[in-house]
This record gives C-alpha cells, sequence and structure tokens, in this order.
C-alpha cells in the first residue's frame, strides 16, 4: 500500500510528544495501513521494535476484549519487561468500553506516546474529552483522494500517468470511488460487491451493533433515500412523507436518529446552509454528502446519470480533506455550492458537470458575482477551456483534485 503522506506529515510532527493521536475515519478507509506506516516510521527513527505495541481489536488474539480490565491486564503483560519509552497504537479502540480511562491512566502511569483509531465520531466521547482536555489531537482519515488513486497506480500499478491514464482513471474514480481495497481490483462487479460488503459492515459493526434499531428495513430504505439524495437539498418531512408513500410510517425524530447513526458512523456529513449576506445559519434544507461516492453506484444508480450531484460529492470531500469547513451558501434567492473557510481565508465554490450552453454559465457564475466581499471564487467543471471572467476563476476539476491551488 502507498505512504499516505498528506496524514503521515501531521503525525511526523507529533511523535514522542504527551498529545495522544486519535485517527477517525470510516471503516475501511486505511485506518490500520496507516498504523502501520506509523510503526515503519518509529522504527526508522530507531525506535526499537519491542518497545512498540500494536493492538488491533478485529485481530483473532484481541478480538475478545470488551472491557477495560481486560484491557488493562493485556497492556501490563505487554509492558512489563519494556525499558525506555513505549508506544502505544490501538486499532478501532471503540470495541473496549470505557476504553477512555484505560488510555488516560495509560497516559499517567507510562513514559508512553499513544496512537488509537476508530470508526465512529463520536470516539472522542464528552469522558475522553473532559479526561484528556488539551491532551489529544485528532487526524480525521479518508477514504483515498484522486490524487492518492493516481500515486497508486503509479507505485504498485506501475502505470505510466499519461493523460489518458489520467482521464480513465478519473472516470473508474466517479464509479467506483476511492476506498484503498477497492484498488488492486480490476473485475467491475467484484468491486460493486466489496462496496455492498463495506456498506453491510458498517451498518452491523458502526450502526445496529451501537444503537436500538426496531425496524432495520425502514432503517436501510430510509439509507437508499440519503443515498440518492446526496447533493441535493434534504428536509425531515419530505423523507417522512417519502417513507408514507411507501407504507412506511415513521416520525421526524425517527428520522433525525437515522441521520445521526449515518453520520457517526462517518458514512455521510451533513453540510448546513448559510445566508452569506445575513451571515446566519439556516435551519432547515440542509444537504447531505456521501464519504465515497462509490456507495452511491454500488448501490443505488449508476453514477454516470448524475454527474453534476456526483462531481459535486467528489468536489466537497477534496474540501474537507483539505480541511475546509464547508457550507452551502444562500444568497438572495441564488445557491452557491460551497462556502470554504479556513484560517482565515473563504472561498466560494461552483461545481458544474460542463458550462455548455450561455445560460448554464449564467447559473454557475451569476451567484458569485453578488457576494460582496472580496474573497477568492471559483466555477470547477470538466471543460478544458478556460472561462474565467469577472474576476471568477474557473478550474477543470481534474486539475483542482491534483493540485494545492485551492
Amino acid at each position: 500500500m502507498i505512504k499516505r503522506e498528506l496524514y503521515l506529515d501531521r503525525v511526523r510532527n507529533l511523535f514522542g510528544t504527551d498529545f495522544i493521536k486519535v485517527v477517525v475515519g470510516l471503516r475501511r478507509c486505511g485506518k490500520t495501513s496507516l498504523m502501520k506506516s506509523i510503526i515503519e516510521e518509529l522504527q526508522n527513527q530507531g525506535v526499537k521494535k519491542e518497545n512498540i505495541i500494536y493492538v488491533s481489536f478485529e485481530q483473532v488474539q484481541y478480538k475478545n476484549i470488551f472491557t477495560q480490565e481486560q484491557l488493562d491486564a493485556l497492556v501490563l503483560s505487554l509492558v512489563k519487561d519494556l525499558e525506555g519509552k513505549i508506544y502505544l497504537l490501538f486499532d478501532e479502540i471503540q470495541q473496549v468500553e470505557s476504553w477512555e480511562k484505560c488510555i488516560n491512566s495509560y497516559r499517567v502511569s507510562f513514559d508512553c506516546d499513544i496512537y488509537i483509531t476508530g470508526s465512529n465520531s463520536k470516539l472522542l466521547s464528552n469522558e475522553l474529552a473532559t479526561l484528556l482536555s488539551g491532551r489529544y489531537i485528532k487526524i480525521n482519515l479518508y477514504p483515498f483522494s484522486f490524487k492518492e488513486v493516481l500515486q497508486y497506480k503509479k507505485e504498485i500499478g506501475g502505470f505510466e500517468l499519461t493523460k489518458d491514464i489520467i482521464e480513465e482513471s478519473f472516470k473508474e474514480y466517479l464509479l467506483f470511488g476511492g476506498m484503498p481495497g477497492l484498488l488492486p481490483i480490476a473485475d467491475e462487479s467484484t468491486k460493486v460487491n466489496a462496496l455492498h460488503d463495506i456498506y453491510d459492515s458498517i451498518i452491523v459493526h458502526d450502526i445496529l451493533s451501537r444503537y436500538t434499531i426496531n425496524e432495520i428495513d425502514l432503517f436501510k430504505r430510509f439509507s437508499h433515500y440519503l443515498m440518492n439524495s446526496t447533493g441535493q437539498t434534504f428536509s425531515k418531512t419530505s423523507i417522512t412523507n417519502y417513507l408514507k408513500s411507501e407504507n412506511k410510517k415513521t416520525t421526524r425524530n425517527t428520522i433525525s436518529n437515522f441521520t445521526n447513526y449515518l453520520e457517526d458512523s462517518l458514512f455521510c456529513k451533513k453540510v448546513r446552509r448559510q445566508d452569506i449576506v445575513g451571515k446566519k445559519i439556516l435551519k432547515t434544507e440542509e444537504k447531505y454528502y456521501l464519504a465515497d461516492q462509490g456507495f452511491h453506484h454500488a448501490l443505488v444508480d449508476n453514477n454516470n446519470k448524475w454527474l453534476g450531484r456526483i462531481l459535486e460529492n467528489v468536489v466537497y470531500n477534496e474540501l474537507i480533506r483539505r480541511d475546509y469547513s464547508v457550507k452551502i451558501g444562500k444568497i438572495y434567492d441564488r445557491e452557491i455550492d460551497f462556502v470554504c473557510e479556513k484560517q482565515g481565508k473563504k472561498v466560494y465554490v461552483q461545481v458544474a458537470y460542463l458550462l455548455s450552453d450561455s445560460e448554464t454559465i449564467e447559473r454557475e457564475f451569476s451567484p458569485l458575482l453578488l457576494v460582496p466581499d472580496k474573497y477568492d471564487a471559483y466555477v470547477l467543471s470538466m471543460d478544458e477551456f478556460d472561462m474565467s471572467q469577472d474576476g471568477i476563476k474557473h478550474k477543470n476539476i481534474i486539475d483542482f483534485l491534483l493540485d494545492d491551488e485551492i
């Protein structure tokens, strides 16, 4: 597997510090591979192999550790005869009840450097935040970016990255996404089956095992509806009415719980709308984007039929991968796809498949012209010719994904 330098760079700066490194990411998005890269980096820096303790709760020897007492007994046995600084790495630690107390006690009791991973956005519970206030760093891990897909093709697949290879790889990326385990698979039906398997794993391990859901069929219908609504405004009333039309009665409270479960599992993210002029966060008609667009193709419909929305999903994921805080912009009666902020920097972004005629160009550029401030504004599309105008920059989506201009 490739080295994911975007994340390793963040971790390297924290080696040997007292901060607990908390890696949070969707199930099977590469957390275990990142942990192994961290171990390799530590060994390259001269850390003794025996002082690096790696515990994956998905491995057979650790799969039955569920309590803090069991984990404490394991760790004490492993560190008993070690000298010098100890490096503790726990993969998918959310399996252990009250693990937060264990981690805090190791931090206090040992000369150690701690790394943990988990597949739930609430890994940093209120208790952990209280116990470790100011003592942890959260690192969000995402499925492969398109740049990482090309890195894999070059380093592992041995491809020369010609223009044709890049364009063909992008078409494949739009359909099947960037879950790392799919990269070695050539057969398309096998990729679809693998995405089904990952989805089922998320539902079973990260949702059904944690929350009481009496109507599992209703929940699966809802998750299908949410996937099919990616990039569209979403309201609890609309989904409630849809399910009623399918003879599935529910309540707004149930729908709210279902969306929270899918968000907590990191399967999707909710993006709120912001009134750009009034600078208020609007409480209705948010949008949801999938952590990986491949799920839509495998579980809902061919992504080629929905290219505009799929490209929007791809761009959203890239923006948050670059650490932007993202909202949907409302300005008068118009909408701006993304209002992005990071460390005092603000960027406005519109996404379109093709700027095929004057009406489309007007629709994408005109909302950006209404913005009263002077921050950078971009229109991203698959067009290869530069259509920048009136101070608004136009950029090809593949170029955007492969450079760091925005």
